[in-house]
C-alpha cells in the first residue's frame, strides 16, 4: 500500500479488507481493551480508507460518545432519540438532512434494539473520484458492526462478572446474617422458657433481627427489630445494631439507658437515612417479671393460656435513630403469673394480604396461639397455612417471629 492508503486493484482491495477484518478479529480474540479496539478501527478507516471524520454513539446505561475523530464537539449534541433512533438501515446523508459534515450513518442493532450509531464524514479530497465512504460502503458497515458488537460483548461480560461477584458477596452476607439470628434449633426448647424463632428474608439478606440473650441465672433478654428499607445497607446496619445490643444489654442496665445508647449509635451510623423499630424485653423466670420498651415496633402479643386474656405490648417511644435524641421513653412492666405465650413479629407478617387483598394484621396470629399447645407448634402451623417461606406470592418484605412459652 502506498502512503498507507487502500490499493486500487480489485484483488488487492479484497486482500486488504480480509486482512483488516482478520486484524480486528484477532484483536477481539486477544481480549484487547475497548480503547485499543477503537484505535485499530480508527486507523483502518482514516489511514487506509482516507476517511477523516468518525463519530460513534454507543448505548450502555445511556447514550455516550466513545469515539470522535474529526467532528467538531457540537456534533455530539445531536438529539439521538428523535434523529437517530428511527433509523434502522444505513443512511446516506445529504446537506439538506441537517447533519453537517456527515456522509453516512450506520445504525448497529441487536434484536432490533439500537446498540450504536456510527457517523462517518469524508475528508476534503483533491481531484475527482468516488468518495471512499461510498466506494467501501459494505466494508464500512461490516467492520463497524463487528467492532460495536465486540465492545458490547465486553461490556456484558464485565457486567456478568460483576453480578457473579455481587452474588457471592450476597451469599456470604446471607450466611453471616444467619449466624447472627438464632433459629429454633439454637433456642431453648424445654424448661420454664421455651423459645421458637422463624426468619424469612425477602431477598438474600434482610433488615430483620431477633435474639434471645441470657443475662443472668434467672434473667433473659428477648428482642426483635426491623430496619427501614431492605438490602445490603439495611443488613449492615442491623449487624452493627446486633453487636451493639449484645455489648450493652446486661441484667441490671436500665432499659431506658439501653435505648438511649442504641439510639446514639444508630443515629450516628445511619446519618438520618434509616431507623430501626425495636422491641426489647427482660424476663425473670423466677419472679415472672417482664419489663419492656417498644420503640415504634409492631405490638407483641401476650396470651394467657389459662384465662385466655390477650395483651398487646404497645409503643413506648419513637424508633431507634429517628431522632438524634429520644424525648420520652416509657418503660412498662407486668408480671406473668400464669403460663402465657409471647409472640413478637415484624410487619412482613402482619402486612401479608389475605385472599381478598386485605392486610392480615394480627388476626391469624391470635387465631393460631389461642390454645394451650406449645407456641412452636402454633407458629409452625401458621407458617404452613400462610405458605411460608416458599409458597406465598404476596410476601414483599422480610418475615420474622420470635415466640416464647412462659411456663408458670
Amino acid at each position: 500500500m502506498e502512503n498507507g492508503r487502500i490499493p486500487s486493484n480489485r484483488l488487492e482491495v479484497s486482500k486488504f479488507k480480509l486482512k483488516s477484518l482478520l486484524e480486528i478479529t484477532n484483536s477481539i480474540n486477544d481480549n484487547l481493551p475497548e480503547e485499543d479496539l477503537l484505535s485499530r478501527y480508527e486507523s483502518i478507516l482514516r489511514n487506509n480508507l482516507g476517511i477523516g471524520k468518525i463519530l460513534i454513539f454507543k448505548h450502555s446505561r445511556s447514550w455516550e460518545v466513545i469515539l470522535n475523530c474529526g467532528f467538531p464537539p457540537e456534533t455530539e449534541n445531536i438529539d439521538i432519540d428523535s434523529r437517530l433512533i428511527p433509523m434502522s438501515e444505513v443512511v446516506c446523508v445529504t446537506p439538506d438532512d441537517g447533519f453537517e459534515g456527515v456522509d453516512i450513518i450506520i445504525p448497529v442493532r441487536n434484536n432490533d434494539v439500537p446498540l450504536a450509531f456510527v457517523l462517518i464524514g469524508d475528508i476534503e479530497e483533491e481531484g475527482v473520484g468516488m468518495s471512499p465512504v461510498l466506494k467501501h460502503y459494505d466494508f464500512l458497515q461490516t467492520i463497524s458492526s463487528i467492532i460495536i458488537v465486540a465492545i458490547e460483548n465486553k461490556r456484558l461480560h464485565a457486567a456478568n462478572l460483576r453480578q457473579a461477584a455481587m452474588k457471592k458477596e450476597l451469599e456470604l452476607a446471607a450466611r453471616m446474617q444467619k449466624m447472627l439470628i438464632p433459629d429454633h434449633s439454637r433456642l431453648p426448647g424445654d424448661g420454664n422458657l421455651r423459645v421458637y424463632g422463624f426468619y424469612c428474608p425477602h431477598h438474600e439478606v434482610g433488615g430483620d433481627y431477633y435474639d434471645l440473650i441470657p443475662l443472668s441465672r434467672s434473667k433473659t433478654g428477648i428482642c426483635i427489630a426491623d430496619v427501614s428499607g431492605k438490602g445490603i445497607s439495611a443488613a449492615m446496619l442491623m449487624s452493627n445494631f446486633q453487636a451493639s445490643l449484645r455489648a450493652l444489654f446486661t441484667h441490671d442496665i436500665f432499659l431506658e439507658a439501653l435505648i438511649r445508647k442504641l439510639n446514639t449509635i444508630v443515629a450516628s451510623n445511619a446519618s438520618g437515612e434509616k431507623f430501626i423499630t425495636f422491641f426489647v424485653a427482660r424476663y425473670d423466670i423466677e419472679t415472672g417479671l417482664l419489663e419492656y420498651i417498644n420503640a415504634a415496633h409492631n405490638p407483641p402479643i401476650l396470651y394467657n393460656t389459662v384465662s385466655g386474656e390477650l395483651n398487646y405490648l404497645g409503643p413506648s417511644c419513637v424508633g431507634i435513630g429517628m431522632l438524634d435524641e429520644i424525648p420520652e421513653i416509657r418503660r412498662a412492666e407486668l408480671t406473668v403469673s400464669q403460663t402465657s405465650k409471647l409472640v413478637c413479629y415484624t410487619d412482613g407478617l402482619s402486612e401479608l394480604r389475605d385472599e381478598n387483598g386485605n392486610e392480615a394484621g394480627t388476626r391469624d396470629i391470635v387465631r393460631f396461639i389461642s390454645n394451650d399447645r406449645p407456641v412452636a407448634e402454633n407458629i409452625e402451623a401458621l407458617m404452613r397455612e400462610l405458605g411460608l417461606p416458599d409458597n406465598n406470592p404476596s410476601v414483599f418484605d422480610d418475615v420474622s417471629i420470635i415466640a416464647a412459652d412462659m411456663i408458670r
